[in-house]
């Protein structure tokens, strides 16, 4: 496969994650769509790190997969409590929440 191939298929995938943070209201969803952006970026650091014959690009993949995966750590603990507040996982709510 190209490169072209990829970087096609990660931009895609960055566009539908921005646009999911954009447009949503529901916290869950905007979890998820962060998550889609940093596939895509996985996606290009693979892609080049093998099109440059080097894993260094497969070593940056898993400083985003390990960010990622505390990134969903807090972002839940925070849906969670905006839960607990205020029965609704609504972002627009989330600026109540000040003390």
């Amino acid at each position: 496969m190209l490169l072209n191939q990829f970087l096609l298929l990660a931009a895609v995938l960055f566009s539908i994650g921005v646009y999911g943070v954009l447009a949503r209201r529901n916290g869950v969803l905007v979890l998820m769509s962060i998550e889609l952006i940093l596939n895509a970026v996985n996606i290009n650091l693979v892609a080049f790190g093998a099109y440059h014959g080097t894993v260094s690009g497969q070593v940056f993949a898993l400083f985003v997969i390990a960010v990622a995966a505390a990134e969903v750590g807090v972002g839940l603990a925070i849906v969670l409590l905006l839960y607990r507040n205020r029965q609704s996982i609504a972002v627009d709510e989330v600026s109540s929440m000040k003390g």
